[in-house]
C-alpha cells in the first residue's frame, strides 16, 4: 500500500467518528430506499469478487441467475466481479428482469461489471448491506471470502431474530461449505449456542434447480400465511401477491 492510499484509507476511517458523517450514511440508505423501492421481487447472490470465469462456481452462478431472471426474480449483487458479475450476466442475458449491482465507493478497487440494468454505489458497507437483504425474498450464498462470510451471518442474525422475511437461505458449493456447517452442528449447536431450528434455516445444494424451485414454491406458503394473519395491507404483501398471480397466468 502507497502513501497515497494509506492516507485516504486514514482520512476515512477517522472522517466516519466525526457527528457529520451522519449526513453520508443518511444519504446513503436515502439513495438505496429511493431507488429499489419499486423494483419487484428479487434474490440476492453473495459471493467472492476473486472467483474467475474459468470457475465452476462462477459458471453455476451465471447460470442461477439466468435461471432466476426466467422466472421474472430481479437478481441483486454486490456489483463487482467473480461470482456477482456471473449472476448478473446470467441476467442481463436472459432480460426478463432486472440485473442490479450495489457497489461500495473504495479509492483503489471494486468498480462495477457490465452487466447492470441498475448500478448503486455506496459510502458505507453497512449501509450497502441493509440493501443487499431488504429487497429480497432469498439469499444465494456462493463461496466467498471475510465479506462473503459477514453477509451471510448478517443474513442468518437478522432472519433469527425475525427483523428480514426471506424465503430462503441457500449456501452452493457443497464442497465449500460442508466443512463450515459440520462446525455450525458440531459446536454451535452442541453448545446450545443456536438451536436446531437455527441450523435448519440454511440450505445447502449445488442443485440450482432446487433453488428455483423452493423459491418459488415459498412464494405461495409466505402469501397464506400473511393472509392468515391479516397483513393483507403491507405493501411486501401486494407487490408479491401481484407477482404469484402474473406468473401462475404465465
Amino acid at each position: 500500500m502507497d502513501s497515497t492510499e494509506k492516507r485516504f484509507n486514514l482520512r476515512r476511517q477517522l472522517d466516519f467518528s466525526e457527528p457529520w458523517s451522519i449526513f453520508r450514511v443518511m444519504a446513503d440508505f436515502v439513495h438505496g430506499f429511493d431507488e429499489l423501492k419499486d423494483v419487484g421481487p428479487s434474490v440476492t447472490v453473495f459471493g467472492s469478487a476473486r472467483t474467475t470465469e474459468e470457475s465452476r462456481y462462477y459458471k453455476m452462478a451465471r447460470k442461477l441467475g439466468y435461471m432466476m431472471a426466467e422466472k421474472r426474480f430481479n437478481v441483486i449483487t454486490g456489483g463487482s466481479y467473480g461470482i456477482m458479475e456471473a449472476a448478473n450476466k446470467g441476467a442481463y442475458i436472459s432480460g426478463k428482469a432486472k440485473s442490479i449491482g450495489l457497489n461500495i465507493e473504495l479509492p483503489f478497487e471494486q468498480a462495477s461489471n457490465e452487466y447492470l440494468d441498475i448500478s448503486l454505489k455506496f459510502d458505507y458497507f453497512f449501509s450497502r448491506k441493509v440493501m443487499l437483504v431488504k429487497y429480497s425474498y432469498a439469499y444465494i450464498i456462493f463461496p466467498g471470502g471475510f465479506g462473503t462470510m459477514d453477509e451471510l451471518f448478517e443474513a442468518l442474525t437478522l432472519v433469527q431474530t425475525k427483523k428480514i422475511f426471506p424465503i430462503g437461505i441457500f449456501l452452493v458449493g457443497v464442497d465449500y461449505w460442508k466443512p463450515m456447517m459440520e462446525f455450525i452442528q458440531k459446536s454451535m449447536m452442541s453448545e446450545g449456542t443456536i438451536s436446531p431450528e437455527d441450523f435448519d434455516l440454511i440450505r445447502m445444494t449445488d442443485d440450482l434447480d432446487e433453488v428455483v424451485r423452493f423459491t418459488e414454491e415459498q412464494i405461495a406458503d409466505r402469501l397464506a400465511e400473511m393472509e392468515e394473519l391479516g397483513l393483507t395491507d403491507v405493501s411486501a404483501y401486494t407487490r408479491l401477491k401481484k407477482f404469484h398471480e402474473k406468473e401462475m397466468a404465465r
